[in-house]
């Protein structure tokens, strides 16, 4: 099991088009991973998930992958925040 903090740095925060991509994203992998801010805990492959976990700008979470490709799956999930969702 890993576990890695990112924070979410595009401006409008995970909304539609952001969980979309971190589901796609997160369902191409076998490992389990989670999305856990403020307690909750979420799996980060359900779109209304990742949208109820309501992430605004500078929110932090926590992503934790288990399983046979859970650091190529941290890794890809890592990016995705890092580059802003593409929005920016």
């Amino acid at each position: 099991m890993i576990e890695r903090d990112v924070t979410v740095k595009n401006r409008a925060g995970i909304h539609a088009r952001p969980a979309a991509l971190i589901v796609q994203t997160a369902g191409k992998f076998d490992s389990r991973i989670l999305f856990k801010k403020d307690g909750e805990e979420i799996n980060a492959k359900s779109i209304m998930g990742i949208i109820t976990l309501g992430a605004a700008y500078n929110s932090i979470i926590n992503i934790c992958a288990d399983g046979p490709d859970e650091q190529e799956a941290i890794d890809a999930l890592s990016s995705l925040f890092a580059n802003k969702f593409e929005e920016e």
